[in-house]
């Protein structure tokens, strides 16, 4: 089922602004964002790894993580560094993976469909990278061809994977959305999420 693409979900943030609250956590329909996260990228491959960092203890007694996990002691330093040692977790254990599609935990209406739709172009073998479109700029979730994995492992800053997407832009295919995209970073974004699924 996984057709060359392992699935690296980033979980390891603090999640500062949701206050004292765990943000992988919080109830979304009758899972948590962190387990919703997981049962999307498993209807898109069985090769899914996901990265853990601040609350780690708190997070595994609370849920069962049908995936990999792999921990990221560095977490306080960014989503760079999740990336790195994700990256490295999955070359240690998936075999020589064509593609990895990397996606958050916190974005909830990220479904199966857009996943697939990220998937398809992938597979076309035109692109080395296929985006997530944010308007003016271009982001995850995003699945990187094998030939830049070792630029994806080299990260180890706060900005993620953003100047990566950039420098291969002419390499690229964007996808478009539709409002998916929609993250949860604070307790209204949560809100207005739940709100949004109840309408």
């Amino acid at each position: 089922m996984s057709e060359g693409i392992s699935i690296l979900i980033l979980a390891a943030g603090a999640s500062a602004r949701m206050g004292n609250r765990v943000k992988q956590l919080l109830p979304w329909g009758t899972r948590t964002l962190l387990e919703n996260a997981i049962d999307t990228a498993k209807q898109v491959t069985d090769s899914i790894f996901v990265v853990l960092g601040a609350n780690k203890e708190e997070i595994e007694k609370a849920i069962s993580l049908d995936a990999e996990t792999v921990y990221n002691p560095n977490w306080q330093s960014g989503m760079g560094s999740s990336i790195s040692i994700g990256i490295e977790g999955i070359l240690k254990q998936a075999e020589d993976p064509k593609g990895i599609l990397i996606m958050l935990a916190d974005q909830p209406l990220i479904d199966k469909t857009y996943l697939n739709e990220l998937k398809e172009e992938f597979k076309k073998g035109i692109f080395k990278i296929v985006a997530t479109s944010y308007g003016n700029r271009l982001g995850v979730p995003a699945i990187f061809h094998q030939s830049i994995v070792p630029e994806l492992m080299d990260l180890n800053e706060d900005y993620g994977a953003r100047h990566i997407i950039q420098k291969y832009r002419a390499h690229l295919k964007q996808v478009f959305p539709k409002g998916k995209e929609l993250d949860i970073d604070t307790p209204k974004n949560y809100t207005q999420l739940i709100d949004k699924m109840n309408t």
